[in-house]
């Protein structure tokens, strides 16, 4: 049964009643430990309720237990790649974004192919979907199901090749819904489309525009439409937020990306610093390229961290959803640690 999200936000209401347990406090960098080895490019991570951990490898999908035990899922007919910036241009397989759909199979939002594709848990993949009205899909970036067994997707940018879209700020990243009706785009004009989030309830759809530095909402109606968009905190949150995720209190914590923080956004509009891994003076150099519009990707390569090296996105999981793992383009594992919240359980998350 897939987990009744009502209950989440009658939880968060309450929590608010309490003080936000995310004020005064941040990572302990000591007490970090790293999960899983050897992953290539761990963007993106699904975790379960018996501990296992699903994380996007540029080689498939990578299943860790709860006791360490590493699995590779591999996509039939996938060969192995070099993550450089020459491969990432050229095309080829590279699992990106990934959720659960209702029967428990893998959903991947493909950013090599530019494909939607499903994979069940023993390798055996097909592409759902390439193309959307006769046209490419665009550079496909992430997906997410809801608790309807909806799949809903991002798609970053139109342009070929898609980084002329970074310089350019080009708004014409959309979101995307699959549902009974087929594939269709339900909001457009984004900048750099990437992680999409609900709330504990689904009524708004979270969506981060990279390339633009913000977060925006949209209210879901019930058919799947959405509202008029608005953004939600800052303007420009000071940094490249990636991935980001609801905790039951309800804190939105953000990667940003090169800029390589975690910071997290609170009901009220606080922007509170929760773990800092920059390089100061790469991202002054990457900062003034961005406002010229002339970035690169060795300006992007320098400003790597140390911990979770391109910080994209975050999970928490554990019994009490209060461990977060952080996913990283550069990573080869998964730096974790404890929250003094939980998080906001997603629509696969299993009761116990």
């Amino acid at each position: 049964m897939w987990m009744a999200v009502d209950l989440v936000f009658d939880r968060a209401s309450s929590m608010q009643k309490i003080p936000n347990p995310l004020i005064g406090w941040q990572v302990d960098r000591s007490s970090i430990v790293h999960v899983g080895v050897d992953l290539q490019r761990p963007e993106c991570i699904l975790a379960e309720s018996d501990g296992t951990l699903w994380t996007a490898d540029a080689r498939g999908v990578m299943r860790i237990a709860s006791d360490g035990t590493q699995t590779l899922i591999r996509q039939q007919g996938v060969a192995d790649r070099v993550l450089d910036a020459a491969s990432l241009m050229s095309g080829g397989s590279l699992p990106n974004g990934i959720a659960f759909d209702r029967d428990g199979h893998i959903v991947i939002a493909n950013f090599g192919t530019d494909a939607i594709e499903l994979m069940t848990r023993n390798g055996h993949s097909r592409t759902l979907y390439d193309r959307l009205d006769g046209q490419p899909l665009g550079k496909m970036n992430f997906v997410l199901c809801d608790s309807k067994g909806r799949i809903w997707f991002s798609v970053t940018t139109r342009e070929v090749p898609w980084t002329k879209s970074i310089n350019a700020k080009t708004a014409d990243g959309y979101v995307g819904l699959i549902d009974e009706h087929g594939i269709r785009i339900v909001a457009d004009g984004f900048v750099g489309t990437n992680e999409i989030r609900f709330d504990a309830k689904e009524e708004w759809l979270y969506v981060v525009e990279t390339n633009a530095r913000r977060i925006s909402r949209l209210r879901v109606a019930p058919d799947g439409s959405l509202g008029q968009r608005e953004i939600y905190g800052p303007g420009d949150l000071g940094g490249f937020p990636d991935g980001f995720a609801f905790d039951v209190y309800g804190n939105l914590w953000i990667t940003l990306i090169l800029t390589e923080r975690l910071v997290a956004l609170t009901p009220e509009g606080e922007l509170l610093i929760l773990l800092d891994d920059g390089n100061p003076q790469a991202l002054a150099v990457y900062e003034q390229h961005y406002q010229a519009g002339t970035t690169t990707p060795e300006l992007m390569g320098a400003c790597r961290g140390t911990l979770a090296p391109m910080m994209a996105s975050l999970s928490f999981g554990g019994p009490d959803l209060r461990t977060v793992y952080l996913g990283s383009l550069g990573g080869s594992s998964l730096p974790s640690f404890r929250s003094p919240v939980a998080g906001q359980p997603m629509a696969h998350w299993k009761t116990r």
